[in-house]
């Protein structure tokens, strides 16, 4: 079926400009569409990567993996730390307060989630420290009125680093009680790109849990884990070896529907390209069936020559599987090219243009994220190649069962 002579004639009839102008510009408009298809599929798996690794390095890297607390908090944490320790998959812990409250400057007001931390242990549970500037986290140990303030709370009050600012934590109870208030200074402004910056805070351990309800005490004790995806077992295993009353949590139930979510749109947005890649391959039988209808003659002088039934299949089959590779080639390297560049380009066009696209109020990051992987790649160019295969059968079948005499009468 397949041999020198059969794959000169399929490359000439997929190349050849010469006969039919409308077969010519189908073939043409085949290898397009295939190259569109695949390009955009390649550009979309790697915008969902990268909102995926976004996620995982990003996002999870700044707020807690798991969390062990207490209701009425932590008295003694380092216990509480080296007994979570002691399995397997825990890399590190750090004790935390957690506090919701108000951050005021002038008129401005913005709810924040405040966390207290003890710095020497939060760069080894956390990777906050790498969206800070060298040494402004280790201010917090000593600095009980220092303020770390994410990006978007910071704008949202006008904020910059020096500014004073007033820390209003509600009193629970008849409500006649007065709020408190701390008075704190911008030491820091951090800057991930992601949803962290529109609410979350750091201060000192010591001065946030003085305004809690239980001064002196802890909230509970972040963890940071080996395998993310063993997060929910970790956390159960851990819980299951503790006192009562601790309470262990993963980042599941925090972010979890937000995971869920990309994933599931990866695969249904893959899916959708896919098919979509299905109907420009399948072009290809348009394509290939004119081309029989066109070149009859030229198929019955190669049968009465003594060209076989499986040689003439095999011409076609070329035929579409040369399309295939041509489309499928320039597909690849298209969207490998608007992989890396689209990042950029989506920022540029932003500064153009004076508008940003993703708020991080609304979507999981402020940017828009891309990640290639070879896997895709390959996945992506062998589905359309096997489909290309595929749509060439039909047509090289009836290419096959061109009688001779009746189509040299025609002639």
């Amino acid at each position: 079926m397949f041999n020198r002579f059969t794959l000169t004639l399929g490359r000439r009839y997929a190349t050849s400009r010469q006969g039919s102008h409308l077969v010519s510009f189908i073939s043409r408009m085949s290898v397009i569409g295939l190259v569109i298809s695949v390009a955009l599929l390649i550009l979309v798996m790697a915008i969902m990567n990268g909102f995926d690794r976004e996620l995982r390095e990003r996002i999870l890297q700044v707020m807690p993996q798991g969390t062990l607390y207490s209701r009425e908090g932590i008295a003694e944490p380092s216990q509480l730390m080296q007994q979570a320790m002691q399995h397997p998959e825990v890399l590190a812990a750090a004790p935390f307060v957690s506090v919701q409250g108000l951050l005021a400057k002038g008129k401005r007001v913005a709810p924040a989630g405040v966390f207290g931390v003890v710095p020497e242990l939060e760069v080894k549970a956390s990777g906050v420290d790498q969206y800070l500037s060298e040494g402004r986290l280790a201010e917090l140990s000593d600095n009980t009125h220092g303020v770390i303030v994410g990006s978007t709370l910071a704008e949202s009050l006008g904020a910059g680093v020096g500014d004073k600012l007033s820390l209003i934590i509600p009193r629970a109870g008849d409500g006649r009680s007065s709020p408190s208030i701390w008075a704190l200074e911008v030491i820091d402004i951090l800057v991930t790109g992601t949803e962290i910056d529109n609410n979350l805070a750091l201060m000192n351990l010591t001065a946030a849990s003085n305004l809690t309800a239980y001064p002196g005490r802890v909230s509970g004790v972040r963890l940071k884990l080996q395998d993310l995806f063993r997060a929910p077992t970790t956390m159960y295993e851990i819980t299951a070896s503790l006192p009562s009353g601790i309470y262990g949590r993963d980042w599941t139930r925090s972010h979890g529907n937000l995971y869920q979510a990309i994933h599931m749109s990866k695969k249904l947005v893959a899916l959708l390209l896919l098919l979509l890649i299905g109907i420009a391959a399948f072009n290809l039988v348009t394509t290939l069936i004119m081309v029989v209808v066109d070149k009859e003659g030229d198929i019955a002088i190669l049968r009465t020559q003594g060209a076989t039934s499986a040689e003439i299949i095999g011409i076609f089959l070329i035929q579409g599987g040369y399309i295939g590779i041509t489309g499928t080639f320039i597909g690849v390297l298209l969207g490998v090219v608007f992989s890396y560049s689209v990042t950029a380009a989506v920022a540029g066009l932003e500064r153009l243009i004076g508008f940003q696209f993703l708020h991080s109020d609304v979507y999981p990051v402020s940017y828009l994220p891309a990640q290639l992987l070879f896997s895709d790649l390959v996945y992506i160019a062998s589905a359309a190649l096997v489909l290309s295969f595929v749509a060439s059968i039909y047509p090289a079948w009836r290419a096959a069962r061109v009688p001779p005499a009746e189509a040299l009468r025609h002639e």
